[in-house]
């Protein structure tokens, strides 16, 4: 079984094309230098033709009434979006020239016979797909690492898909928090199930982002999020079916900056504090002569006090020192030391 390159880094950066090409081959080349050339880990394609999704029909259930591609058909738009299969070959062997781990996504059984042809590492499930059963089962027969996007599915329909994958051979899946609104907004996020999906199914979560703010993709990393993917487009491109939603050249770099720092400042899994911070504990208050005591004197509220620095013994040893008598005679501004 392929070894899955998500453990290799976290976060793990997925550049999805999609239909970014707009129906251009050479941009699709482009799309892939691009992605390695601002440093994503994978770049990520979506295998089917139109008859594999829908069907050529201009009855009203097949047309979009609303949302970002609001006009288009069903087939019009697939017919529009898709990636040819006659590239598939040459795009796989540009990444692996290049050095980037591409993989894709299946939309039925033929485009994974397709896909395992040419060697695809890992898939993608959809999150329009995520409760294909007969497809989820064809992906996990591979024993291929599975990556499923939950846009739209409730914890019963994710049960199902996962125990599915899993019961015919599934080893390595990582489930993706997703919003299946085209841009998501602000409002549509609820990013503490990435913890939920985390605790329930013991398996690697990521999230798949269709927002146009950098700031929910960093909250989903600090939510426990390690795999991110996101739609990419060239510097200063304008034309595509999903070009709204999609960082564009190098924005690429920057997001993926960004997605590091924030999880490295995650830090360790266990409470944790840096020795670097040892030196600013003498700033702590500490206790210290306010008066000149003598030897023999006590130690009273008024000749003692817990002040900064912290030169001295801690605070929580004020209240059992009052009363008693000091060794020795001590100085005003002088701390106090433990007592032998």
């Amino acid at each position: 079984m392929n070894k899955n390159p998500l453990y290799k880094q976290v976060p793990y950066f997925i550049a999805e094309i999609s239909a970014n090409h707009c129906g251009n081959l050479s941009l699709a080349k482009k799309l892939i230098r691009c992605a390695k050339i601002y440093g994503a880990n994978a770049v990520k394609l979506q295998t089917y033709s139109p008859d594999t999704m829908t069907i050529k029909s201009k009855k009203k259930y097949f047309q979009i009434k609303k949302g970002l591609w609001k006009g288009h058909s069903l087939w019009d738009l697939y017919d529009k979006a898709q990636t040819p299969l006659a590239w598939h070959k040459e795009l796989f062997e540009l990444a692996k020239k290049i050095g980037i781990t591409i993989f894709s996504t299946p939309f039925d059984e033929s485009a994974v016979e397709f896909l395992e042809k040419l060697n695809c590492p890992m898939y993608k499930v959809a999150s329009f797909e995520m409760t294909d059963l007969p497809l989820i089962k064809k992906i996990a027969l591979t024993k291929k690492p599975m990556i499923i996007s939950t846009g739209m599915a409730d914890l019963k329909e994710i049960d199902l898909t996962f125990k599915t994958a899993k019961k015919f051979g599934a080893k390595d899946i990582t489930l993706l928090y997703c919003v299946s609104n085209y841009p998501s907004k602000i409002k549509d996020f609820n990013l503490n199930n990435i913890g939920i999906l985390k605790k329930k199914f013991k398996c690697k979560v990521g999230f798949s982002d269709h927002s146009l703010d950098d700031n929910v993709a960093l909250a989903a990393i600090a939510s426990g999020a390690e795999v991110i993917e996101k739609h990419i487009g060239l510097d200063k491109q304008t034309k595509g079916l999903d070009i709204k939603f999609s960082l564009k050249g190098r924005q690429i770099k920057q997001f993926i900056k960004k997605i590091n720092l924030t999880y490295k400042l995650l830090g360790k899994s266990y409470f944790y504090r840096n020795p670097s911070e040892s030196a600013s504990k003498i700033f702590r208050r500490s206790i210290f002569a306010v008066k000149d005591i003598n030897k023999g004197e006590y130690f009273t509220k008024q000749n003692i006090k817990r002040i900064r620095p912290g030169y001295g013994l801690e605070p929580k040893y004020y209240d059992s020192l009052i009363g008693k008598k000091s060794k020795k005679s001590i100085s005003k501004g002088e701390p106090i030391k433990k007592l032998k």
